[in-house]
């Protein structure tokens, strides 16, 4: 298990069952429907320093193509329609792609901020914070398909069952607000992730660190108002029935899935004070709502999920996961130019938006900003102007939070197919990422069937060259 933080204090696994069974209230069963169970609710020390307090994650689930976003390939260019020398050797893709010829870049890159940062020209807003913006070309994974990759990239295995590494955190650090949830998710509403909410789950660890959900549109969380009932009469109703809950979990050893529950109801009780302000961002002025890109409607929806993780993060949620792309998303295997138009026209405001909302705000230089898909996309054509899947080479953007900014960290081959200097695997970005949040990835451990299982497994290396 995770060292004791400080001396006298209880181990962690025993604190949070210690906390779970030892008292309080129950909140609203209409709104526990919906969170199904909180995340943390007590704020702990993390093993050292800590350069980032919180994360938000914006997940481009389907695979962004790096060569044509932020890893630059003049030998794609001057190839083009060539197939790949015989030098790269054996290529492990789907489909016989390998023996397809290469596709340039589908649109220019330039150079961008003082550091120089090339940065394509699909993404004009961001790269107006290419000095913010600590570019990881060197990633590698090992599953060319969505569902393992998503989970690989979520939980460290590309296998379903392994806590995700928001449960992590909320396991590790707690909440920094027992009225809000440590660990949020806001999926793309147009339809389903592959992998799905096993990518957000919690597995074996304590099943209230599990991510809670919010909808996208003018409703994030249903049922904040109370009715008819004061606060007083819902507090002794739901007092009632927490102590019946709390003799039918007694009865059952205290089982982690009915805790997790009867704590979500307490959770649902403590946001109807704090949440409806928090969801209602009416008050934003429009100069803010504009700089979301809220005032667009192909920018909206997105726009609207970047602002509300802001304020979430304000309100002291420790870790938010915005995902964009429906089932197939930035899959681009068809038409590359097509597919990244779309998705880069409707998050490129907003991402950058976010950026500059937390610069001005105070909140970057404490707040990790990550950017990036399960993988990235082969530098050969598919169906002449698409790409397949690229696990084994790809990039991972980070901003604020303890990186270096305006830097480019590791390299692909020439074309861009595989890393080749400076990898960077999915356990070095992972232990990395917690690294910055004050945790040793080695120490944040759960046992689970007679192994302390860990974030990392026995893997991982803290990528110090982007440490600012």
């Amino acid at each position: 298990m995770r060292a004791n933080l400080s001396k006298g204090t209880i181990p962690l696994p025993n604190r949070r069952r210690f906390l779970q069974t030892a008292g309080g209230g129950i909140g609203s069963l209409a709104l526990s429907s919906l969170l199904g169970a909180e995340s943390g609710g007590i704020n702990l020390p993390p093993h050292f320093a800590a350069k980032a307090k919180r994360v938000i994650w914006l997940f481009m689930h389907g695979g962004p193509s790096h060569v044509d976003l932020f890893d630059p390939k003049p030998d794609l260019i001057k190839y083009a329609g060539q197939p790949v020398p015989e030098s790269f050797g054996e290529i492990m893709t789907r489909r016989k792609v390998a023996r397809n010829p290469l596709l340039a870049p589908l649109k220019p890159f330039h150079r961008h901020g003082e550091s120089g940062l090339p940065i394509s020209e699909f993404l004009p807003h961001l790269s107006r914070h290419a000095d913010d913006l600590c570019v990881i070309r060197s990633c590698h994974g090992d599953s060319v398909n969505h569902p393992q990759s998503v989970y690989q990239m979520n939980t460290g295995s590309i296998l379903m069952g392994k806590p995700s590494m928001g449960s992590w955190i909320s396991y590790g650090l707690g909440s920094e607000n027992d009225s809000m949830p440590a660990f949020v998710v806001m999926p793309d509403p147009r339809s389903g992730i592959k992998g799905g909410p096993p990518a957000w789950g919690s597995a074996f660890l304590p099943a209230d660190h599990q991510g809670v959900t919010l909808r996208s549109g003018n409703a994030p969380i249903l049922n904040l108002n109370p009715g008819h009932q004061s606060p007083g009469q819902q507090r002794r109703t739901l007092d009632f029935l927490q102590n019946i809950n709390r003799n039918h979990a007694a009865a059952r050893d205290y089982d982690d899935q009915l805790n997790a529950r009867i704590e979500s109801y307490e959770l649902a009780f403590r946001m109807q004070t704090e949440a409806p302000e928090l969801v209602d961002i009416a008050g934003e002025s429009k100069a803010t709502q504009s700089l979301y890109g809220i005032d667009q409607a192909h920018t909206r929806e997105f726009g609207t999920r970047c602002l509300l993780a802001r304020r979430l993060i304000e309100k002291g949620v420790r870790f938010v996961q915005l995902y964009s792309g429906d089932t197939t998303g930035w899959d681009a295997h068809k038409d590359v130019l097509k597919n990244h138009t779309q998705y880069c026209g409707e998050t490129d405001l907003p991402v950058a938006g976010l950026l500059e909302d937390l610069k001005l705000r105070g909140l970057l230089d404490d707040t990790l900003v990550i950017w990036g898909g399960e993988f990235g996309r082969m530098p050969m054509s598919e169906k002449g102007t698409g790409r397949d899947h690229n696990p084994w080479g790809y990039t991972t953007v980070l901003a604020g939070g303890g990186v270096k900014g305006g830097y480019a960290h590791g390299a692909t081959d020439p074309i861009g197919l595989r890393a080749a200097e400076d990898k960077v695997h999915v356990h070095d970005l992972h232990a990395t990422i917690l690294h910055l949040l004050g945790i040793d990835h080695e120490q944040l451990t759960f046992p689970h069937s007679g192994k302390d299982e860990r974030l990392t497994d026995v893997f991982g290396n803290v990528v110090k060259g982007i440490l600012a």
